[in-house]
C-alpha cells in the first residue's frame, strides 16, 4: 500500500532530490538537560556551563521557545509554499522524569527530527540516541512513523543502549580530546549507539563519522541492516568534539560538497571529482545562545532540490557564496532556533524526495 497518488510512503536516497514530504521539529515542552550529564558536557562550549547549571531540569525559558517556535512555523510555511507536504511531531511533556534500572532523567525536546531518524530508500531507520535526556524522544514521532509503516514503508529501530555508567568512558576529558594522536569519545563500544545526524546520504554511498554520540557498534549495526545496495564510508575530520556531521560537511547537489574549512583539512578521496564549496566564516554569533554547538551551524541548510536551499537570513556571506555557486538561496529568520543546537537541516527530516537510487561516484 502507498500514500496519495500512488507515491511511496517513504522514499529518499540523498540530500538534494526534489523534496515532497518532510517532518519539521517542535520546541514545545523543551526541557534543559541536567548539567551533570557527562554526554552533554563532552560537547558543551565552556561559556554554556552557567546556563545549564541555572536551568538544568527546568523548561527552556519561554522567550527562547516562543521565538524558536515562531521560526519553525515560518520554516514549515515556507516549505508548504514550495509544494512540500509538512508534518509535525506530537506534543510531549519533556519535563516529566523517567527512571530506568540504572539512572533517572528528564527529556529534552522534539526539535531535531534529523537526529532521531533517517530515511534510506524506502526504510525509516530509528536511531537509539546516546543522551539519557533523549531516550524517549522518538515517541513524539512514533505516530508518524507508524502511519508511514502502515503505508508500506520499512521500519528499522536500533536497540537502545542501557546508558548505564559503563556506557560512558569515565576517563574521557573534553579538555584532552586526543591521546597519542587518537581522537577520544565519551561513549564506549559495549553497546550500539548512533544519532542519525552523524550520517549523510549520496545515493548508494552513505557517509558517517564516529562521534560523542555515534560509536563503531552503531556504524556496524547500520551497515549490516540496510542491505547490499548501499556502502557505508567512515570519515573523520578535525572537530575535536564531534557530534553530528552536518556542520562539518554537507552535500548540496550532485558533485557539490559544502565544507567547514576549520575542521576539514583533507577531503576524502572519494570526493576527488566533486566541486568543493568552502563555507565562508560564519557571521559572528559569539557566546550568546550557543549552548550546544559552534558558530558553524550557519552552514546547516536544507536542500529543497538541486538549486534551492533554505538557510538563515542573517548569513549574508554564505548567501552570496551560494548564489555565486549557482544555487537559489531561500532565506528565513532562524537565528533564535540556534540556541537549541541546530539550524534548518537539523530541524527537518526528509520523508520523501522524488528521484531514484543511483551512484554519484
Amino acid at each position: 500500500m502507498t500514500q496519495e497518488n500512488n507515491k511511496p510512503a517513504v522514499w529518499s536516497c540523498n540530500e538534494w532530490d526534489p523534496l515532497e514530504e518532510v517532518i519539521v521539529g517542535s520546541v514545545e515542552g523543551a526541557t534543559v538537560p541536567e548539567y551533570d550529564d557527562v554526554a552533554l558536557q563532552s560537547i558543551m562550549p565552556d561559556h554554556a556551563a552557567n546556563f545549564f547549571k541555572e536551568h538544568g531540569g527546568k523548561p527552556f525559558p519561554s522567550e527562547m521557545t516562543d521565538s524558536a517556535s515562531a521560526e519553525l512555523d515560518i520554516l514549515a510555511d515556507t516549505l508548504k509554499s514550495l509544494g512540500v507536504k509538512v508534518r509535525r511531531p506530537d506534543k510531549m511533556d519533556f519535563s516529566k522524569e523517567y527512571v530506568t534500572p540504572w539512572w533517572k532523567s528528564k527529556g529534552l525536546y522534539a526539535a531535531m527530527p534529523r537526529d532521531v531518524m533517517m530515511v534510506i530508500g524506502d526504510t525509516i531507520v530509528e536511531a537509539p540516541m546516546a543522551w539519557r535526556s533523549r531516550y524517549f524522544e522518538i515517541y513524539a514521532f512514533r505516530n508518524l512513523i507508524q502511519e508511514y509503516f502502515k503505508g508500506g514503508a520499512k521500519w528499522l529501530s536500533a536497540p537502545k543502549p542501557s546508558m548505564n555508567d559503563a556506557f560512558y568512558n569515565d576517563t574521557y576529558n573534553s579538555d584532552e580530546p586526543y591521546k597519542d594522536g587518537v581522537k577520544q569519545f565519551v561513549i564506549s563500544e559495549n553497546e550500539v549507539a548512533f544519532d542519525a545526524a552523524d550520517f549523510f546520504r549520496c545515493g548508494k554511498d552513505i557517509f558517517v563519522q564516529k562521534s560523542n554520540v555515534t560509536n563503531q557498534m552503531g556504524i556496524d549495526w547500520v551497515a549490516r541492516q540496510i542491505g547490499t545496495d548501499y556502502k557505508i564510508h567512515e570519515v573523520e575530520f578535525g572537530d575535536p568534539h564531534p557530534m553530528h556531521i552536518d556542520t562539518t560537511v554537507l552535500p548540496l547537489a550532485p558533485g557539490k560538497l559544502l565544507i567547514n574549512p576549520t575542521w576539514v583539512k583533507k577531503i576524502p578521496e572519494i570526493f576527488k571529482d566533486w566541486e568543493i564549496l568552502v563555507a565562508p566564516e560564519p557571521t559572528k554569533l559569539g557566546d550568546s545562545g550557543m549552548y550546544f554547538s559552534s558558530d558553524w551551524l550557519t552552514m546547516n541548510m536544507l536542500s529543497v532540490n538541486e538549486k534551492q536551499v533554505i538557510l538563515d537570513e542573517q548569513e549574508t556571506p554564505l548567501i552570496e557564496a551560494l548564489k555565486s555557486w549557482g544555487f537559489e538561496p531561500i532565506t528565513i529568520p532562524f537565528r533564535n532556533f540556534y540556541a537549541f543546537g541546530g539550524s534548518v537541516h537539523c530541524a527537518t527530516a526528509d520523508i520523501r524526495r522524488r528521484g531514484e537510487l543511483k551512484s554519484y561516484f
